[in-house]
């Protein structure tokens, strides 16, 4: 099998390449070189890397390219990135880059790929996959991520459609939406309040993802799950308070410093 991961050098990414390998010739993707080289040298020759920015064409381009000419069975679309604010106080251009990197680069990837990859599932007799990460905040929206919120609703919907469209082709379609996980994401999106409880480990969310994958189309991990089949109403306000409080906290912190 070979597997393409974005946004590999880290996080879910890096999980899910750990998990995969070493049965599994990888394609991984990132922009940070640095720590893409030193994956390679992990895992081997087998394991091909791109460093590449999916905000560009050019970028998708040579992912695209690379997993078309190593025959990709098996695209995790993980890459995502998020700014934590009110939408107003956020630069416009950071939502910008949300919805390219989490929507249309998704998008664009699985519109280049996935045809030769459903040829080679029917030539070869074997099913290919996809797995796009979501995360259980698709299920309603999220004041202070309220971009981030929504492009991973446009993920959850857009995965569970094509699963639809694609019932009757060889390959499997999966929308994966995690709880809090221990990554570096909430750091890098400038969130500062408290580790949230019940955080879980990315190996977690790459191990139950992968299980899932031919068994069902929406996969939602950890202990947010219950919520994410709640009211809307109910949701809105349980997430928006505690990341409004959250946020005041912070400017308390701050404002003592």
């Amino acid at each position: 099998m070979c597997a393409l991961v974005t946004g590999a050098t880290g996080g879910i990414g890096e999980a899910f390449a750990r998990a995969l390998a070493p049965t599994t010739k990888l394609i991984l993707t990132g922009r940070d070189e640095a720590r893409l080289a030193a994956l390679k040298d992990e895992f081997g020759p087998q394991t091909e890397i791109v460093s590449a920015d999916l905000l560009t064409e050019e970028g998708i381009g040579a992912v695209a390219a690379t997993a078309d000419s190593l025959g990709c069975d098996l695209l995790i679309n993980n890459a995502g990135v998020g700014d934590y604010g009110n939408f107003l106080d956020v630069d416009f251009e950071k939502h910008r880059a949300t919805l390219r990197i989490d929507n249309e680069a998704v998008l664009a990837l699985i519109h280049r790929i996935v045809p030769g990859m459903i040829e080679r599932a029917e030539a070869s007799g074997r099913r290919a996959g996809v797995i796009n990460v979501a995360s259980s905040l698709a299920f309603f929206p999220v004041p202070t991520f309220a971009t981030y919120a929504a492009s991973k609703a446009f993920v959850l919907s857009f995965s569970e459609s094509l699963s639809a469209e694609l019932a009757d082709a060889p390959i499997d379609i999966l929308v994966s939406c995690p709880g809090a996980v221990k990554t570096e994401f909430g750091a890098r999106a400038g969130y500062r309040g408290a580790a949230i409880p019940g955080a879980m480990s990315a190996e977690k969310v790459a191990s139950a993802t992968l299980a899932a994958l031919g068994r069902q189309r929406t996969v939602v991990i950890g202990p947010v799950s219950a919520a994410a089949f709640g009211p809307v109403a109910l949701a809105r306000s349980m997430f928006g308070q505690a990341f409004m409080r959250a946020a005041q906290v912070m400017d308390r912190v701050q404002t003592r410093g």
